[in-house]
């Protein structure tokens, strides 16, 4: 038995370790699975109405044309949202 407890490769810190590592897969599971509902979403909406395309051009990637200036405002608190969506 204490074989099993301690020096087992199914050990009881093991076990522990994998259940932690179970609950963040299955946060990140969710998360993703979310964007994808989002992004689904989105897709649907632009499919049905043409005219949503270059608002979404020009939110999401920041697109614009060429006798255009683009002006940014970015929020304080999160200013690496913009790096991410940049590049």
């Amino acid at each position: 038995m204490v074989w099993m407890l301690f020096f087992d490769q199914n050990d009881v810190f093991t076990q522990m370790e994998m259940r932690g590592r179970l609950a963040d897969l299955e946060e990140e599971k969710e998360y993703y699975n979310d964007k994808i509902k989002q992004v689904n979403e989105d897709r649907r909406e632009l499919l049905e109405q043409p005219g949503l395309i270059e608002k979404f051009a020009r939110e999401k990637y920041l697109m614009k044309k060429t006798d255009e200036q683009l002006y940014i405002v970015i929020d304080s608190e999160t200013p690496e949202v913009l790096e991410e969506e940049a590049q």
